[in-house]
């Protein structure tokens, strides 16, 4: 099943996407989308509706350096100037107030000079859970999204830490929709810039998988229906500028695409 939000004619709504490519509809959900869903009986046509980010998290908890080349390129150090250990993810938050949906604009600020996309697969919640172990985390899990891990570069590396260069309002797209029953354990990441691939690999080369991720976090956390999971980017990470547009596909989710500006 493919989970969504939508601007309808009636409002915001959780919805879930039906129909091939080009004719999918989509079927509004009543109340939320956890559990099973039940259904208003309204539906339209997925054209005729703007597409949200597809879930309100209450927070976006990020696995830093988790592919070997981005761990190269960054120079292979944690935040504190360690030497990363593989057995040990690095964690950090972004806040809701940063997360958009497609299409929506990703808004340098003008106090950063380099603002950087990072695609990634993403992993949502599905309820409330602590302490779980690896091989249950698909039982605490709604599905998978998109993700674009927007960072002002120069700011991460100034600060020694990531909150400023990562939290900025629209620097978390999220989209275009949730999947429930994906196998993400081998599948494609890529990343365009202007239609240039920059980025391309697949989530099998993760140093930490989506099982050992959750159990990571949920020692640390409690873990709520909706949280968002950012699961690290590839390499070939690269600066964003005014005008131009990215676009993350994860391979059997689908594409989120955003142009990006200026803060005026």
């Amino acid at each position: 099943m493919r989970l969504g939000r939508v601007a309808s004619p009636d409002g915001v709504a959780f919805v879930a996407v039906e129909g091939e490519q080009g004719a999918e509809t989509v079927r509004e959900i009543a109340e939320h989308p956890f559990g099973n869903p039940t259904f208003t009986g309204r539906s339209w046509p997925l054209a005729d509706v703007r597409v949200l980010a597809p879930i309100l998290a209450s927070k976006v908890i990020c696995i830093g350096k988790n592919y070997a080349a981005h761990i190269e390129e960054m120079g292979g150090v944690a935040p504190d100037g360690t030497t990363i250990k593989v057995a040990d993810p690095v964690i950090f938050i972004k806040p809701n107030t940063s997360i958009i949906g497609p299409e929506v604009p990703i808004v340098r600020p003008p106090s950063s000079e380099r603002v950087d996309y990072e695609g990634e697969l993403a992993v949502v919640i599905g309820r409330p859970c602590k302490d779980v172990k690896a091989a249950q985390a698909k039982d605490v899990i709604l599905g998978y999204t998109v993700a674009n891990d927007v960072t002002a570069r120069d700011q991460q590396a100034a600060d020694g830490q990531w909150t400023r260069a990562k939290g900025y309002d629209t620097f978390c797209p999220l989209g275009p929709w949730i999947t429930t029953d994906a196998d993400v354990s081998d599948v494609e990441i890529r990343t365009e810039l202007d239609g240039v691939v920059k980025q391309q690999s697949r989530t099998s080369l993760m140093l930490h998988d989506v099982g050992a991720v959750v159990e990571w976090i949920s020692a640390v956390m409690t873990l709520l229906p909706g949280d968002v999971i950012l699961t690290g980017t590839p390499s070939g990470v690269g600066p964003m500028t005014a005008g131009q547009r990215v676009s993350v596909t994860v391979e059997g989710i689908g594409t989120l695409s955003n142009p990006v500006v200026d803060k005026q």
